[in-house]
């Protein structure tokens, strides 16, 4: 008997019990469907994120605080305004360059109000961050000189607060002091530092006299969040980093024995790093899901086992007639892959549906590769085939005149 042939006994034979067979594929359906939406989530989630890290600036350098050991106990250090005025003094290979001092303070206009990641920077903020002005401008370096109450709103604070209503001009309140909206940003969503939309940037002198106050003072000097900056070109980044650790060591009075108390990485950094964690992730979610295909291919052979005793007479007749062994055990096993690959279909087009819903919904573009569909078909081709050679082999090894007997 061909292989055509055998499929279409195996589909009669399924749909004489449509429901035993819905049933028995529900495990494959479940778990195919599971791998591809999964998958399809997590590698639209990655290449989202990615694009976003990617949008700030692969060659960005960023020097954070970081934490040491004195006395058994670890204390977190600061990076001051002065460490920033050194790097941008002898730094070499670097375009451009910003401190940033960052705190969660309240934004009132009328009756809007939203806590928002208010950041002193200067203008060279805009070509660190890669942030593009939609309306109005960014503040200049002789606002702040001057210590000019001015802001740019980030797309969505504006839309918090504004509600649609055009906010250039308009004055609102930053932890009680009035600032004068000049510029909201492009939206660009979240990155590798948060939601770049949820921010709320003054220039960095104006903040240290008239709204951080004590909050940006550590030791009777100022401080900052972090320090970014852009290496010339990727081939520098390296470079930039060691010379940044070796400036600051100077500044903080570090020997070379002395545990850093301050942290210097990269975008590319961050990207390969985050690049692992989500790998591991989909990996981790796609072996759960694949439980489940276990599961549906130990139903199945349940089945086929099942099937294998209610069809012995069959097999007896078969085998009376000059049915070989290997033609016995080869309608069965096509059988169970036949089962097996109805699943994996149906579970394919259910994961599919499930990685657009999800998409439509807005909450993930998920990407559907053609190479996770394969995965998943051939892996449940696969199960039909290791769950089926037990049950067909029995089948195959019944013996004529035992089956006849069998009531």
């Amino acid at each position: 008997m061909n292989v055509l042939a055998n499929v279409r006994v195996a589909l009669r034979a399924l749909a004489t019990n449509k429901l035993r067979s819905i049933l028995t594929m529900l495990g494959i359906i479940i778990g195919v469907a599971a791998v591809v939406a999964l998958m399809a989530i997590g590698n639209g989630a990655t290449a989202s994120i990615t694009e976003q890290i990617e949008g700030i600036g692969s060659n960005n350098i960023t020097l954070f605080p970081g934490q040491f050991e004195r006395g058994g106990q670890r204390i977190q250090s600061s990076i001051t305004y002065d460490d920033y005025k050194e790097l941008a003094e002898k730094l070499e290979k670097v375009k451009v360059m910003a401190p940033i001092f960052e705190k969660v303070l309240k934004i009132t206009y009328e009756g809007n109000s939203v806590d928002v990641g208010v950041t002193g920077t200067i203008p060279e903020y805009q070509q660190v961050r890669s942030v593009e002005i939609a309306q109005g401008r960014f503040f200049s370096n002789s606002e702040g000189s001057a210590r000019v109450r001015v802001v740019v709103l980030g797309s969505q604070t504006a839309t918090d607060l504004f509600a649609g209503i055009n906010p250039i001009g308009r004055t609102i309140r930053i932890d009680g002091i009035f600032f004068k909206v000049i510029g909201v940003l492009e939206s660009k969503g979240g990155g590798g530092f948060g939601s770049e939309d949820d921010v709320a940037l003054i220039p960095i002198e104006t903040g240290y006299s008239r709204l951080f106050g004590k909050r940006a003072i550590s030791n009777g000097v100022r401080t900052v969040s972090s320090v970014s900056m852009s290496a010339s070109t990727a081939e520098d980044v390296e470079w930039v980093m060691v010379q940044i650790e070796r400036i600051v060591r100077q500044q903080h009075g570090l020997k070379l024995s002395d545990e850093l108390d301050f942290t210097v990485f990269s975008q590319n950094a961050f990207l390969e790093a985050f690049d692992q964690i989500t790998a591991t992730l989909t990996a981790f979610l796609g072996a759960i899901a694949g439980i489940s295909l276990l599961v549906g291919g130990i139903g199945i052979m349940n089945i086929m086992l099942v099937s294998v005793t209610e069809r012995t007479r069959e097999i007896g007749l078969r085998k009376a007639v000059g049915a070989r062994r290997s033609t016995i055990m080869f309608q069965f096993l096509i059988e169970t892959v036949v089962l097996s690959l109805i699943g994996g279909l149906l579970g394919i087009a259910l994961g599919v549906g499930i990685a657009y819903g999800v998409s439509a919904a807005d909450l993930v573009q998920a990407n559907v590769e053609i190479n996770t569909i394969m995965m998943a078909f051939f892996f449940a081709a696969f199960v039909g085939i290791f769950f089926g050679i037990y049950p067909a082999s029995r089948a195959a090894s019944l013996s004529p005149i035992e089956a006849l007997r069998y009531e």
